[in-house]
């Protein structure tokens, strides 16, 4: 069996679920003994914190027990030494390059990034950049982190200035878009071919994170999918999310380098992500898939519980059911 080292489980248990099933042998890690993720693995370790220099050692530890051949960041938070990690764990880390990862993780280095390779993107400014001729309303964006905090519509320059002065965290400005928004959930191997991409609509989101969608097939969307992915080199999971406007235009404004919070969608619609990365673990060369997978799937997230209790030697364990 195919071992996979997930970092910063935190919640995503239908992520190492998914693998499970897949056939794979999870190890999923983090700092918190309480993330429920780290309970639905097949082995478990709590590592250091991302920013503690002995991270990076504790997963290869981990890789050499386990015997990992596939490392897959759950959260934004440690893909960019990750990336730059990847001779010392050893293994195939699925991210793209690290210049990559970490310019999709500024959403004002996002931008340049999509204008320098010909990928539209809504005009975006820093702050002291913005025109005087800028068509409000304007966003007022954190440049980096996720789960869309920090978000303000400024409807005049009056209001620009207040939340510009009023966030606490480094902001972009961009311009609000008008049209619908896409989700698009694509799997590239590891040269960065595009092996898979499904759009979703966004029903509802709570948090930046959708909680309710349906997968469509849109085939201008898988293309937009497939050439932005390829474009970029992008290796593994991703979340491409555009406006398209009234006059069929897209722009694309944020991409996510990762299993998306809507991961239960494409999963449910047959996109057999996670037999693809075990597949490109085993060092085989899937042949691209597009637009395989069911559409009119609808997905309606809930929040779940998992109880614990003690193990005997200071840690947790799952309550059975019997207890």
């Amino acid at each position: 069996m195919t071992a996979v080292l997930f970092t910063c489980a935190g919640q995503r248990v239908d992520i190492v679920d998914a693998f499970n099933r897949a056939g794979a042998t999870t190890v999923a890690t983090d700092a918190d003994a309480l993330a429920p993720a780290l309970y639905g693995a097949t082995h478990r370790s709590l590592v250091p914190r991302i920013d503690d220099p002995k991270y990076i050692p504790a997963l290869r530890a981990l890789v050499d027990e386990h015997d990992v051949r596939l490392v897959v960041p759950l959260t934004d938070l440690d893909q960019v030494i990750l990336a730059e990690s990847r001779e010392q764990l050893g293994v195939t880390v699925l991210l793209p390059d690290a210049e990559i990862v970490e310019r999709l993780g500024d959403k004002y280095l996002a931008h340049v990034l999509f204008e320098e390779r010909g990928i539209a993107s809504p005009p975006t400014w820093l702050p002291n950049g913005v025109p005087e001729d800028a068509a409000f309303p304007l966003l007022v964006k954190a440049r980096q982190g996720f789960g869309s905090r920090h978000i303000y519509r400024a409807e005049d320059r009056a209001q620009l200035g207040f939340f510009l002065g009023y966030t606490p965290v480094d902001s972009i400005v961009q311009a609000c878009l008008a049209g619908e928004e896409f989700s698009i959930d694509v799997f590239c191997d590891l040269e960065g071919r595009c092996l898979n991409a499904i759009p979703r609509t966004m029903i509802e989101s709570k948090g930046g994170e959708s909680i309710k969608g349906m997968t469509i097939r849109d085939e201008k969307l898988i293309e937009l999918a497939r050439d932005v992915a390829e474009t970029l080199q992008l290796v593994g999971p991703a979340n491409i999310q555009c406006f398209r406007e009234a006059d069929g235009s897209h722009y694309v404004t944020d991409i996510n380098p990762r299993f998306g919070g809507g991961f239960p969608l494409p999963l449910a619609a047959g996109g057999r992500y996670p037999e693809l990365a075990l597949a490109l673990a085993r060092g085989e060369h899937p042949e691209p898939r597009l637009g395989d997978f069911r559409e009119g799937i609808v997905m309606t997230r809930f929040f779940s519980g998992l109880s614990l209790t003690q193990n005997g030697d200071g840690t947790l364990k799952p309550l059975a059911p019997t207890e």
